[in-house]
């Protein structure tokens, strides 16, 4: 039995059955992993993830272990733990798990740093909190790392500003730049998972209102996109002027959040960035508007501003609190300002994840085969890993594609026609 910090072991079987559901639904990743108990690339490795603990992710930590690895794994975020899954991942399959759903910030930062405390060789992060204690108070773990893998885009823009500043310890190979996590799990898994999540909590109807996505990156497209599907009217916020054009070019309406606050009935920022709604944000809004974060980190809707200007708070609704400002209007939170996919919902499709863990996985093994040989820079994931990852989906649905001929090939690679 593995070294471990969950709620209760007792809640094992029904997480083995929502691992069981997502394994037998992720034909991509059982094709990787299937190659991982064939090479055992990881045997003699440590492997520490810092992932949301949930049944996708504990498909990934399995078929780490089943490659040789010997795993430990711990949250990314205090509210996306599913205390059933990490129960049934120390019982059944003998991980070391750190980890409980509602972990204060002291508890969480303590489980990340029991994750690395066994000296892992590879790390896979997500939102760079691993990065931070590596690269801080945790810094002599590095001297054998061999490299880490980084989920999200804002783990991936901490990482770049350590390599611009020449601060990078170890080198990362940035999955969440790959085509198939980007393009597919960024705007179809956050777009769908977000609406999910908020449907589900509030109970209430989207079409017909007004909807505020702030920041319009591939998670902010996907979100938007939704919205607009489902009927409401989207309004987007922007700082990058690009981004706002084809957010016009979409149909979106585009303005500053100042203009927006009062026009929304539900905000949904998707930034990576800090105080995107504060207090003059809230002091405009309509009585009932609702608030969420879809960005990584709990900063971007500032509801310590908000909880300092209300008179009165309370819970309304499960995973939704209601503040009463001193104008009488009502602003609510859903799920604290935290990622509201995972925090009120499941997080993205069984589907999507299983792309973007079957890019992880073979992340993973191509730093265990050549992290030692690289520099400490951000590396996107290499094209066969991408294309690796298609191709078995593809197959997974009897879908051919063309392939180029060699006149066709030695015409695009060449600039003499």
């Amino acid at each position: 039995m593995s070294n471990y910090d969950i709620k209760d072991i007792n809640l094992a079987d029904y997480g083995q059955e929502k691992i069981d559901w997502a394994y037998r639904n992720m034909p991509v990743l059982r094709a990787i992993e299937a190659e991982l108990i064939e090479e055992q690339p990881f045997k003699g490795l440590k492997i520490a993830v810092s992932v949301h603990v949930e049944a996708k992710t504990a498909c990934l930590a399995r078929a780490l272990m089943r490659g040789g690895a010997e795993v430990a794994l711990t949250g990314c975020n205090p509210l996306s733990t599913q205390d059933d899954v990490a129960a049934a991942l120390v019982k059944n399959a003998g991980m070391s798990v750190y980890t409980i759903h509602g972990d204060s910030d002291e508890e969480y930062i303590n489980h990340l740093r029991m994750a690395l405390s066994f000296g892992p060789d590879i790390v896979i992060d997500d939102g760079g909190d691993f990065a931070m204690l590596l690269h801080s108070e945790l810094k002599s773990l590095t001297k054998d790392l061999i490299g880490g893998c980084e989920e999200t885009t804002t783990g991936v823009h901490r990482l770049n500003i350590l390599e611009r500043e020449g601060k990078l310890l170890y080198p990362v190979i940035a999955v969440n730049d790959a085509r198939c996590k980007h393009l597919f799990d960024n705007r179809y898994g956050t777009g769908q998972s977000v609406w999910t999540a908020i449907m589900a909590t509030t109970n209430l109807i989207v079409a017909g209102k007004t909807v505020v996505v702030a920041g319009y990156g591939m998670c902010g497209r996907g979100v938007a996109m939704r919205a607009k599907g489902l009927g409401a009217k989207v309004i987007v916020t922007e700082i990058d002027p690009v981004k706002a054009c084809e957010a016009l070019m979409e149909g979106y309406e585009v303005m500053t959040m100042d203009q927006a606050a009062d026009k929304g009935d539900l905000f949904i920022t998707v930034t990576g960035c800090k105080d995107v709604i504060t207090s003059e944000h809230f002091a405009k809004m309509k009585d009932g508007a609702i608030c969420c974060n879809a960005g990584h980190f709990d900063c971007e809707v500032n509801v310590k501003h908000l909880s300092e200007m209300a008179v009165s708070s309370k819970e309304l609704r499960k995973n939704v609190i209601g503040y009463e400002l001193k104008n009488g209007h009502t602003v609510s939170i859903i799920a604290e300002g935290r990622l509201v996919n995972l925090a009120a919902g499941d997080g993205h499709a069984v589907e999507i994840m299983d792309m973007s863990f079957a890019l992880q996985a073979q992340s993973a093994r191509y730093i265990a085969r050549n992290g030692k040989n690289l520099d400490k820079k951000v590396y996107m994931a290499p094209d066969e890993i991408d294309n690796r990852v298609a191709q078995i989906l593809l197959n997974t649905h009897d879908i051919s594609i063309d392939k180029l001929t060699p006149e066709q090939e030695k015409y695009v690679n060449s600039w003499d026609f």
